[in-house]
Protein backbone atom coordinates (compact mmCIF):
# COMPACT_ATOMS: atom_id res chain seq x y z
CA UNK A 1 0.00 0.00 0.00
CA UNK A 2 2.93 2.51 0.42
CA UNK A 3 4.62 2.40 -2.48
CA UNK A 4 1.12 2.68 -4.02
CA UNK A 5 0.84 5.77 -2.64
CA UNK A 6 4.54 6.54 -3.17
CA UNK A 7 4.28 6.04 -6.61
CA UNK A 8 0.89 8.18 -7.07
CA UNK A 9 2.87 10.71 -5.18
CA UNK A 10 5.55 10.61 -7.96
CA UNK A 11 3.34 10.38 -10.81
CA UNK A 12 1.72 13.53 -9.15
CA UNK A 13 5.04 15.47 -9.90
CA UNK A 14 5.45 13.75 -13.21
CA UNK A 15 2.10 15.18 -14.18
CA UNK A 16 2.79 18.52 -12.89
CA UNK A 17 5.68 18.71 -15.27
CA UNK A 18 4.05 17.24 -18.13
CA UNK A 19 1.51 20.46 -17.71
CA UNK A 20 4.32 23.00 -18.32
CA UNK A 21 4.88 22.90 -22.30
CA UNK A 22 2.18 23.03 -24.84
CA UNK A 23 -1.00 22.51 -25.13
CA UNK A 24 -1.13 23.86 -21.42
CA UNK A 25 1.74 26.13 -21.16
CA UNK A 26 1.61 25.97 -17.14
CA UNK A 27 5.18 26.78 -17.27
CA UNK A 28 5.57 27.78 -13.52
CA UNK A 29 4.64 24.16 -12.32
CA UNK A 30 8.30 23.05 -13.69
CA UNK A 31 9.12 24.96 -10.38
CA UNK A 32 7.33 22.43 -7.89
CA UNK A 33 7.24 19.54 -10.02
CA UNK A 34 10.34 17.93 -9.32
CA UNK A 35 9.36 17.90 -4.85
CA UNK A 36 7.78 15.25 -4.99
CA UNK A 37 10.89 12.79 -6.61
CA UNK A 38 12.87 14.60 -4.77
CA UNK A 39 11.21 13.78 -0.84
CA UNK A 40 10.82 10.12 -2.20
CA UNK A 41 14.67 10.06 -2.84
CA UNK A 42 15.23 10.87 0.64
CA UNK A 43 13.69 8.54 2.12
CA UNK A 44 13.16 5.07 0.04
CA UNK A 45 16.18 2.78 -0.64
CA UNK A 46 18.37 2.90 -3.85
CA UNK A 47 15.79 0.90 -5.88
CA UNK A 48 12.49 1.99 -4.79
CA UNK A 49 13.59 5.66 -5.82
CA UNK A 50 14.86 4.51 -9.40
CA UNK A 51 10.84 3.25 -9.31
CA UNK A 52 9.57 6.37 -8.02
CA UNK A 53 12.46 8.49 -10.69
CA UNK A 54 10.92 5.92 -13.43
CA UNK A 55 7.42 6.81 -12.94
CA UNK A 56 7.72 10.76 -12.71
CA UNK A 57 9.47 10.24 -16.23
CA UNK A 58 7.07 8.32 -17.71
CA UNK A 59 3.83 10.87 -17.06
CA UNK A 60 6.40 13.59 -17.79
CA UNK A 61 7.68 12.64 -20.99
CA UNK A 62 4.85 10.72 -22.09
CA UNK A 63 2.47 13.80 -21.62
CA UNK A 64 4.96 16.40 -23.29
CA UNK A 65 5.44 13.86 -26.20
CA UNK A 66 2.40 12.86 -26.70
CA UNK A 67 2.35 14.45 -30.60
CA UNK A 68 4.35 11.71 -31.45
CA UNK A 69 1.55 9.69 -31.99
CA UNK A 70 -0.38 11.84 -33.93
CA UNK A 71 1.97 10.87 -36.96
CA UNK A 72 -0.23 8.09 -37.56
CA UNK A 73 -2.37 7.22 -39.68
CA UNK A 74 0.09 7.35 -42.05
CA UNK A 75 -2.11 5.68 -45.15
CA UNK A 76 -1.25 8.46 -47.56
CA UNK A 77 2.59 7.02 -47.18
CA UNK A 78 1.37 3.24 -48.63
CA UNK A 79 1.48 2.32 -44.82
CA UNK A 80 -1.52 0.10 -43.47
CA UNK A 81 -3.47 1.13 -40.68
CA UNK A 82 -2.43 -0.98 -37.84
CA UNK A 83 1.43 -0.65 -38.88
CA UNK A 84 1.25 2.79 -38.82
CA UNK A 85 -0.74 2.59 -34.97
CA UNK A 86 2.11 0.09 -34.23
CA UNK A 87 4.46 2.46 -35.46
CA UNK A 88 3.65 5.38 -33.89
CA UNK A 89 3.20 3.67 -30.31
CA UNK A 90 6.57 2.25 -30.72
CA UNK A 91 7.79 5.38 -31.15
CA UNK A 92 6.58 7.10 -28.35
CA UNK A 93 6.92 4.34 -25.84
CA UNK A 94 11.05 4.03 -26.88
CA UNK A 95 11.42 7.63 -26.40
CA UNK A 96 9.63 8.33 -23.27
CA UNK A 97 10.44 5.19 -21.86
CA UNK A 98 14.77 6.54 -22.18
CA UNK A 99 13.64 9.76 -20.47
CA UNK A 100 12.00 8.10 -17.53
CA UNK A 101 15.32 5.56 -17.77
CA UNK A 102 17.31 9.09 -17.32
CA UNK A 103 14.90 10.84 -14.54
CA UNK A 104 15.27 7.22 -12.50
CA UNK A 105 18.80 7.45 -12.78
CA UNK A 106 18.85 10.81 -11.00
CA UNK A 107 16.32 9.26 -8.00
CA UNK A 108 18.67 6.45 -7.17
CA UNK A 109 21.71 8.64 -7.41
CA UNK A 110 19.89 11.09 -4.60
CA UNK A 111 18.73 8.11 -2.51
CA UNK A 112 22.13 6.68 -3.18
CA UNK A 113 24.38 9.61 -2.42
CA UNK A 114 22.67 12.35 -0.92
CA UNK A 115 20.85 11.25 2.17
CA UNK A 116 23.37 11.82 5.04
CA UNK A 117 24.44 14.67 3.43
CA UNK A 118 23.77 18.84 4.04
CA UNK A 119 21.28 20.36 2.10
CA UNK A 120 24.02 22.89 0.27
CA UNK A 121 25.94 19.26 -1.40
CA UNK A 122 22.34 17.58 -2.22
CA UNK A 123 20.88 20.69 -4.02
CA UNK A 124 24.50 20.54 -5.80
CA UNK A 125 24.84 17.03 -6.33
CA UNK A 126 21.42 16.89 -7.91
CA UNK A 127 21.85 19.73 -10.00
CA UNK A 128 25.33 18.18 -11.40
CA UNK A 129 23.67 14.97 -11.99
CA UNK A 130 20.30 16.18 -13.90
CA UNK A 131 22.42 18.44 -16.22
CA UNK A 132 24.67 15.52 -16.47
CA UNK A 133 22.22 13.26 -17.37
CA UNK A 134 20.63 15.71 -19.55
CA UNK A 135 23.55 16.28 -21.77
CA UNK A 136 24.33 12.56 -22.05
CA UNK A 137 20.63 12.34 -23.39
CA UNK A 138 21.57 15.28 -25.75
CA UNK A 139 24.41 13.10 -27.57
CA UNK A 140 21.72 10.61 -29.14
CA UNK A 141 18.72 10.58 -30.99
CA UNK A 142 16.05 11.17 -29.04
CA UNK A 143 16.31 14.80 -27.25
CA UNK A 144 13.45 17.00 -26.70
CA UNK A 145 11.96 17.44 -23.50
CA UNK A 146 14.85 19.15 -20.99
CA UNK A 147 13.73 20.92 -17.85
CA UNK A 148 15.22 24.20 -19.21
CA UNK A 149 12.73 23.99 -22.18
CA UNK A 150 9.66 23.89 -20.13
CA UNK A 151 9.94 27.80 -19.28
CA UNK A 152 10.09 28.61 -23.37
CA UNK A 153 8.13 30.60 -24.54
CA UNK A 154 6.57 32.24 -21.86
CA UNK A 155 8.99 33.10 -18.76
CA UNK A 156 11.46 35.18 -20.92
CA UNK A 157 12.50 37.02 -17.60
CA UNK A 158 14.39 33.97 -16.21
CA UNK A 159 14.74 32.42 -19.17
CA UNK A 160 17.33 34.89 -20.13
CA UNK A 161 19.83 32.84 -17.68
CA UNK A 162 20.50 30.27 -20.48
CA UNK A 163 22.81 33.20 -21.80
CA UNK A 164 25.03 32.31 -19.51
CA UNK A 165 25.67 28.09 -19.53
CA UNK A 166 22.50 27.32 -21.99
CA UNK A 167 20.18 25.21 -21.16
CA UNK A 168 21.62 23.45 -18.57
CA UNK A 169 21.68 26.81 -16.58
CA UNK A 170 17.64 26.92 -16.40
CA UNK A 171 17.64 23.35 -15.46
CA UNK A 172 19.83 23.76 -12.50
CA UNK A 173 18.26 26.60 -11.28
CA UNK A 174 14.65 24.33 -11.61
CA UNK A 175 16.38 21.23 -9.88
CA UNK A 176 18.01 24.03 -7.16
CA UNK A 177 14.29 25.81 -6.31
CA UNK A 178 12.65 22.39 -6.15
CA UNK A 179 15.14 21.00 -3.90
CA UNK A 180 15.08 24.23 -1.27
CA UNK A 181 11.40 24.03 -1.31
CA UNK A 182 11.22 20.30 -0.88
CA UNK A 183 14.12 20.61 1.88
CA UNK A 184 11.79 23.02 3.47
CA UNK A 185 8.79 20.68 3.63
CA UNK A 186 11.08 17.84 5.11
CA UNK A 187 12.14 19.84 8.00
CA UNK A 188 11.62 17.62 11.21
CA UNK A 189 10.42 21.11 12.68
CA UNK A 190 7.60 21.27 11.43
CA UNK A 191 5.97 18.32 13.75
CA UNK A 192 6.69 21.04 16.42
CA UNK A 193 4.92 24.47 16.89
CA UNK A 194 8.02 26.81 16.98
CA UNK A 195 8.71 29.56 18.86
CA UNK A 196 8.60 32.46 16.58
CA UNK A 197 12.40 33.45 16.69
CA UNK A 198 12.64 29.97 14.71
CA UNK A 199 10.26 30.96 12.06
CA UNK A 200 13.54 31.77 10.05
CA UNK A 201 15.36 28.54 10.60
CA UNK A 202 12.22 26.76 9.36
CA UNK A 203 11.71 28.94 6.28
CA UNK A 204 15.54 29.31 5.56
CA UNK A 205 15.59 26.94 2.82
CA UNK A 206 12.07 28.85 0.85
CA UNK A 207 14.01 31.91 1.57
CA UNK A 208 16.60 30.63 -0.33
CA UNK A 209 14.84 29.64 -3.31
CA UNK A 210 12.64 33.02 -3.51
CA UNK A 211 16.33 34.78 -3.58
CA UNK A 212 17.65 32.42 -6.29
CA UNK A 213 14.39 33.44 -8.31
CA UNK A 214 14.49 37.35 -7.66
CA UNK A 215 18.29 37.49 -8.53
CA UNK A 216 17.59 35.29 -11.32
CA UNK A 217 14.90 37.94 -12.29
CA UNK A 218 16.76 40.77 -11.72
CA UNK A 219 19.64 39.44 -14.11
CA UNK A 220 16.44 38.71 -16.97
CA UNK A 221 15.45 42.17 -16.63
CA UNK A 222 19.13 43.91 -17.10
CA UNK A 223 18.71 41.32 -20.38
CA UNK A 224 16.03 42.33 -21.64
CA UNK A 225 16.49 46.51 -21.56
CA UNK A 226 15.36 47.23 -24.82
CA UNK A 227 17.85 49.72 -25.40
CA UNK A 228 20.64 47.93 -24.80
CA UNK A 229 19.60 45.31 -27.30
CA UNK A 230 19.28 47.65 -29.55
CA UNK A 231 22.70 49.07 -29.39
CA UNK A 232 24.49 46.06 -30.84
CA UNK A 233 22.33 45.76 -34.01
CA UNK A 234 24.22 45.67 -37.13
CA UNK A 235 22.93 45.19 -41.02
CA UNK A 236 19.24 45.33 -40.94
CA UNK A 237 17.74 42.93 -43.46
CA UNK A 238 14.35 42.71 -44.86
CA UNK A 239 13.50 38.70 -44.48
CA UNK A 240 10.02 37.20 -45.37
CA UNK A 241 8.67 34.07 -45.18
CA UNK A 242 6.13 31.51 -46.90
CA UNK A 243 4.21 29.60 -45.06
CA UNK A 244 3.16 26.93 -47.72
CA UNK A 245 0.25 25.45 -45.75
CA UNK A 246 0.91 22.16 -48.13
CA UNK A 247 -0.40 19.04 -46.56
CA UNK A 248 2.16 15.80 -46.42
CA UNK A 249 -0.60 14.06 -47.66
CA UNK A 250 -0.90 15.61 -50.80
CA UNK A 251 3.08 15.17 -51.39
CA UNK A 252 3.08 11.85 -53.30
CA UNK A 253 0.36 13.04 -55.46
CA UNK A 254 1.20 15.09 -59.02
CA UNK A 255 -1.76 17.13 -58.29
CA UNK A 256 -0.09 18.54 -54.80
CA UNK A 257 3.34 18.72 -56.26
CA UNK A 258 1.40 21.40 -58.77
CA UNK A 259 -0.32 22.67 -55.57
CA UNK A 260 3.12 22.97 -53.68
CA UNK A 261 4.63 24.89 -56.41
CA UNK A 262 2.31 27.26 -57.03
CA UNK A 263 1.80 28.10 -53.51
CA UNK A 264 5.48 29.01 -52.99
CA UNK A 265 5.67 30.60 -56.76
CA UNK A 266 2.57 32.63 -55.66
CA UNK A 267 4.41 34.01 -52.29
CA UNK A 268 7.66 34.63 -52.95
CA UNK A 269 6.44 37.30 -56.15
CA UNK A 270 4.13 38.46 -53.69
CA UNK A 271 6.99 39.26 -51.20
CA UNK A 272 9.43 40.17 -54.09
CA UNK A 273 7.12 42.85 -54.71
CA UNK A 274 7.23 43.85 -51.14
CA UNK A 275 10.80 45.09 -51.36
CA UNK A 276 12.09 41.75 -49.14
CA UNK A 277 15.75 41.21 -49.52
CA UNK A 278 15.49 37.53 -48.23
CA UNK A 279 12.81 35.28 -48.72
CA UNK A 280 12.89 31.90 -46.30
CA UNK A 281 10.83 28.74 -47.43
CA UNK A 282 10.19 25.59 -45.00
CA UNK A 283 11.83 22.17 -44.82
CA UNK A 284 11.12 20.65 -47.88
CA UNK A 285 8.91 23.25 -49.77
CA UNK A 286 9.65 21.74 -53.09
CA UNK A 287 10.60 18.24 -52.42
CA UNK A 288 12.46 17.67 -55.66
CA UNK A 289 16.05 16.96 -56.15
CA UNK A 290 18.11 20.30 -56.41
CA UNK A 291 20.06 21.47 -58.24
CA UNK A 292 18.82 19.33 -60.75
CA UNK A 293 16.06 20.33 -63.59
CA UNK A 294 12.37 19.50 -62.82
CA UNK A 295 10.04 20.62 -65.14
CA UNK A 296 7.45 20.44 -62.20
CA UNK A 297 9.66 23.65 -60.29
CA UNK A 298 9.49 25.32 -63.38
CA UNK A 299 7.38 28.29 -62.64
CA UNK A 300 8.78 28.12 -59.10
CA UNK A 301 12.33 28.85 -61.22
CA UNK A 302 11.25 31.07 -63.36
CA UNK A 303 9.28 33.99 -61.07
CA UNK A 304 13.16 33.87 -59.26
CA UNK A 305 15.09 34.36 -61.91
CA UNK A 306 12.46 37.27 -62.75
CA UNK A 307 12.95 38.98 -59.48
CA UNK A 308 16.17 37.71 -58.25
CA UNK A 309 15.76 38.16 -54.48
CA UNK A 310 17.41 35.48 -52.67
CA UNK A 311 15.44 32.65 -51.17
CA UNK A 312 15.97 29.52 -49.18
CA UNK A 313 14.48 26.77 -51.21
CA UNK A 314 13.54 23.76 -48.96
CA UNK A 315 14.33 20.77 -51.07
CA UNK A 316 16.58 17.11 -51.20
CA UNK A 317 20.46 17.20 -52.28
CA UNK A 318 22.84 14.93 -53.35
CA UNK A 319 24.81 14.14 -50.09
CA UNK A 320 28.21 16.08 -50.30
CA UNK A 321 29.60 13.41 -47.22
CA UNK A 322 32.40 11.92 -48.82
CA UNK A 323 32.33 9.47 -45.82
CA UNK A 324 28.11 8.14 -46.61
CA UNK A 325 27.42 4.46 -46.13
CA UNK A 326 25.63 5.08 -49.64
CA UNK A 327 26.69 7.50 -52.48
CA UNK A 328 22.87 7.42 -53.71
CA UNK A 329 21.30 8.66 -50.66
CA UNK A 330 19.96 12.13 -50.37
CA UNK A 331 19.80 15.06 -48.17
CA UNK A 332 17.46 17.32 -46.25
CA UNK A 333 18.59 20.55 -47.54
CA UNK A 334 17.72 24.04 -47.58
CA UNK A 335 19.54 26.08 -50.76
CA UNK A 336 20.09 29.99 -51.28
CA UNK A 337 19.52 30.84 -54.64
CA UNK A 338 18.73 33.71 -56.31
CA UNK A 339 17.76 32.48 -60.51
CA UNK A 340 21.41 32.72 -61.47
CA UNK A 341 22.10 28.87 -61.25
CA UNK A 342 24.74 29.50 -58.54
CA UNK A 343 24.02 28.25 -55.14
CA UNK A 344 24.94 30.99 -52.79
CA UNK A 345 24.36 28.79 -49.47
CA UNK A 346 23.56 25.23 -48.56
CA UNK A 347 22.92 23.49 -45.34
CA UNK A 348 22.39 19.74 -45.31
CA UNK A 349 20.03 18.25 -42.09
CA UNK A 350 22.40 16.70 -39.30
CA UNK A 351 19.87 15.82 -36.66
CA UNK A 352 17.45 13.25 -38.31
CA UNK A 353 14.01 12.02 -37.25
CA UNK A 354 14.13 9.08 -35.97
CA UNK A 355 11.98 6.46 -38.02
CA UNK A 356 11.13 9.76 -40.38
CA UNK A 357 14.17 10.03 -42.16
CA UNK A 358 16.37 7.25 -40.71
CA UNK A 359 15.72 3.92 -38.54
CA UNK A 360 17.69 4.32 -35.00
CA UNK A 361 18.66 1.16 -33.39
CA UNK A 362 19.15 -0.72 -36.84
CA UNK A 363 20.37 -3.41 -35.37
CA UNK A 364 17.68 -3.95 -33.06
CA UNK A 365 14.77 -2.13 -34.40
CA UNK A 366 15.79 -2.21 -38.37
CA UNK A 367 14.06 -5.56 -39.68
CA UNK A 368 10.97 -4.95 -37.77
CA UNK A 369 10.25 -1.08 -39.17
CA UNK A 370 10.97 -2.83 -42.53
CA UNK A 371 8.39 -5.27 -41.97
CA UNK A 372 5.86 -2.64 -40.77
CA UNK A 373 6.85 -0.40 -43.47
CA UNK A 374 7.04 0.02 -46.97
CA UNK A 375 9.23 3.20 -47.49
CA UNK A 376 13.03 2.18 -48.77
CA UNK A 377 15.88 4.46 -48.18
CA UNK A 378 17.20 6.74 -45.64
CA UNK A 379 18.00 10.08 -45.83
CA UNK A 380 22.08 11.23 -45.21
CA UNK A 381 22.52 13.26 -42.44
CA UNK A 382 24.77 16.15 -43.42
CA UNK A 383 28.35 17.17 -41.84
CA UNK A 384 27.94 17.71 -38.23
CA UNK A 385 30.23 21.24 -38.10
CA UNK A 386 28.68 22.82 -41.25
CA UNK A 387 29.37 26.45 -41.67
CA UNK A 388 26.81 28.37 -43.64
CA UNK A 389 28.35 31.73 -45.43
CA UNK A 390 26.12 34.09 -47.61
CA UNK A 391 25.85 37.50 -49.34
CA UNK A 392 25.13 39.07 -45.68
CA UNK A 393 28.18 36.72 -44.08
CA UNK A 394 27.72 33.61 -41.71
CA UNK A 395 24.17 32.30 -40.99
CA UNK A 396 23.01 29.69 -38.11
CA UNK A 397 20.79 27.34 -39.78
CA UNK A 398 18.89 24.50 -38.48
CA UNK A 399 16.26 22.38 -39.67
CA UNK A 400 13.33 20.50 -38.46
CA UNK A 401 14.18 18.35 -35.16
CA UNK A 402 18.04 20.33 -34.74
CA UNK A 403 16.22 23.31 -32.64
CA UNK A 404 16.35 20.56 -29.93
CA UNK A 405 19.88 20.68 -29.79
CA UNK A 406 21.63 23.94 -28.42
CA UNK A 407 24.98 22.87 -29.28
CA UNK A 408 24.59 22.72 -33.07
CA UNK A 409 23.59 26.83 -33.20
CA UNK A 410 25.70 27.42 -30.15
CA UNK A 411 28.72 25.93 -32.82
CA UNK A 412 27.56 28.11 -35.59
CA UNK A 413 27.21 31.54 -33.47
CA UNK A 414 30.85 31.11 -32.45
CA UNK A 415 32.21 30.61 -35.62
CA UNK A 416 30.71 33.78 -36.51
CA UNK A 417 26.95 33.15 -37.32
CA UNK A 418 24.94 36.43 -37.03
CA UNK A 419 21.31 35.11 -37.53
CA UNK A 420 19.66 32.31 -36.89
CA UNK A 421 17.31 30.33 -39.87
CA UNK A 422 14.82 27.54 -38.33
CA UNK A 423 13.30 25.63 -41.23
CA UNK A 424 10.58 22.76 -40.35
CA UNK A 425 7.58 20.69 -41.88
CA UNK A 426 5.42 19.59 -38.96
CA UNK A 427 2.42 18.97 -40.95
CA UNK A 428 1.90 15.37 -39.89
CA UNK A 429 1.90 16.54 -35.84
CA UNK A 430 -0.66 17.87 -33.52
CA UNK A 431 -0.30 21.54 -33.48
CA UNK A 432 0.75 21.54 -30.44
CA UNK A 433 4.09 19.95 -31.64
CA UNK A 434 4.50 23.16 -33.42
CA UNK A 435 4.07 25.36 -30.33
CA UNK A 436 6.66 23.36 -28.45
CA UNK A 437 9.12 23.75 -31.50
CA UNK A 438 8.35 27.20 -32.08
CA UNK A 439 9.63 27.00 -28.11
CA UNK A 440 12.90 25.44 -29.00
CA UNK A 441 13.94 28.30 -31.54
CA UNK A 442 13.02 31.02 -28.53
CA UNK A 443 15.45 29.12 -26.48
CA UNK A 444 17.96 29.07 -28.98
CA UNK A 445 17.66 33.09 -30.23
CA UNK A 446 18.02 33.60 -26.43
CA UNK A 447 21.17 31.34 -25.56
CA UNK A 448 22.76 32.60 -28.89
CA UNK A 449 21.41 36.20 -28.45
CA UNK A 450 20.19 36.13 -32.15
CA UNK A 451 16.94 37.35 -34.28
CA UNK A 452 15.79 34.06 -35.60
CA UNK A 453 13.35 33.66 -38.77
CA UNK A 454 11.08 30.63 -38.48
CA UNK A 455 9.69 29.27 -41.90
CA UNK A 456 7.15 26.23 -41.25
CA UNK A 457 4.65 24.43 -43.57
CA UNK A 458 1.74 24.55 -41.85
CA UNK A 459 2.84 26.65 -38.78
CA UNK A 460 4.53 28.40 -36.13
CA UNK A 461 6.07 30.06 -39.16
CA UNK A 462 7.43 33.48 -37.19
CA UNK A 463 10.18 36.19 -35.79
CA UNK A 464 11.94 36.12 -32.50
CA UNK A 465 14.34 38.40 -31.34
CA UNK A 466 17.37 38.08 -29.11
CA UNK A 467 15.34 38.74 -25.96
CA UNK A 468 13.05 35.33 -27.30
CA UNK A 469 10.03 37.99 -27.75
CA UNK A 470 7.72 36.75 -30.45
CA UNK A 471 7.40 39.26 -32.86
CA UNK A 472 5.18 38.15 -35.24
CA UNK A 473 3.59 34.67 -34.87
CA UNK A 474 1.96 32.89 -37.67
CA UNK A 475 -1.67 30.64 -37.50
CA UNK A 476 -1.72 26.96 -38.02
CA UNK A 477 -2.57 25.29 -40.98
CA UNK A 478 -2.92 28.76 -42.94
CA UNK A 479 -1.01 29.94 -45.81
CA UNK A 480 0.59 32.92 -45.04
CA UNK A 481 3.35 35.62 -46.20
CA UNK A 482 4.73 38.03 -43.92
CA UNK A 483 8.07 40.06 -43.99
CA UNK A 484 9.84 42.02 -41.01
CA UNK A 485 13.13 43.66 -40.65
CA UNK A 486 15.82 41.47 -38.73
CA UNK A 487 19.39 42.49 -37.53
CA UNK A 488 22.45 40.73 -37.57
CA UNK A 489 24.25 40.71 -34.54
CA UNK A 490 27.93 39.56 -33.41
CA UNK A 491 27.71 39.73 -29.75
CA UNK A 492 28.69 36.73 -27.89
CA UNK A 493 27.42 35.22 -24.99
CA UNK A 494 29.08 33.54 -22.15
CA UNK A 495 27.95 30.38 -23.19
CA UNK A 496 28.72 31.12 -26.92
CA UNK A 497 32.33 31.86 -25.81
CA UNK A 498 32.29 29.07 -23.25
CA UNK A 499 29.86 26.33 -24.09
CA UNK A 500 28.15 24.64 -21.13
CA UNK A 501 30.76 25.99 -18.25
CA UNK A 502 28.16 24.66 -15.60
CA UNK A 503 27.42 21.50 -15.96
CA UNK A 504 31.27 20.07 -15.77
CA UNK A 505 32.07 22.69 -12.95
CA UNK A 506 28.93 21.07 -11.14
CA UNK A 507 29.92 17.79 -11.39
CA UNK A 508 33.83 18.37 -10.49
CA UNK A 509 32.92 20.24 -6.78
CA UNK A 510 29.78 17.33 -6.01
CA UNK A 511 32.86 15.02 -7.07
CA UNK A 512 34.71 16.78 -4.23
CA UNK A 513 32.13 17.22 -2.06
CA UNK A 514 31.10 13.75 -1.58
CA UNK A 515 34.83 12.39 -1.73
CA UNK A 516 35.32 14.96 1.61
CA UNK A 517 32.11 12.77 3.30
CA UNK A 518 33.62 9.81 2.24
CA UNK A 519 37.07 10.26 3.62
CA UNK A 520 35.16 11.72 6.86
CA UNK A 521 33.32 8.39 7.44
Amino acid sequence: MQNLQNLLFAAIGGVLMGLTPAPFGHWWLAWIALIPLWMLAQKLKVKDAIAMGAMWGLCYHGMALFWITSVHPMTWMGVPWWNSFAIATIVWLLITGWGAVLSGLWAGGMALLTPRLNVTSRVIIACAMFSGLEIVWSWGPLYWTSLGYTQSPHDLLLLQISRLSGQQTMTAAIVTVNGLLAETLLQKTWRDRPMFFKLFKQWRYAIAAISLLSAIAIYGGWEMNSDRMASTNEQAIKAGIIQGNFPNALSVQPRGWEIAVNNYTKGYEKLAQAGTEMIVTPETAISFLYPDYDPRREPFDRIVEKYRVPVWLGSFGRTRNQNAEDPNNYTNSLFLIDGSNKIFGQYDKVRLVPVGEYIPFKAILGSLIKRLSPLKGEVEAGLSEQLVDTPWGRFIVGICYESAYPANFRFQTAAGGKLILSASNNSHFASYMSAQHHAQDVARAIESDRWAVRATNTGYSGFVDPNGRTIWLSDVNTYETHAETVYLRTTKTLYVLWGDWLTPLLCITSIAIYAKYRFKT
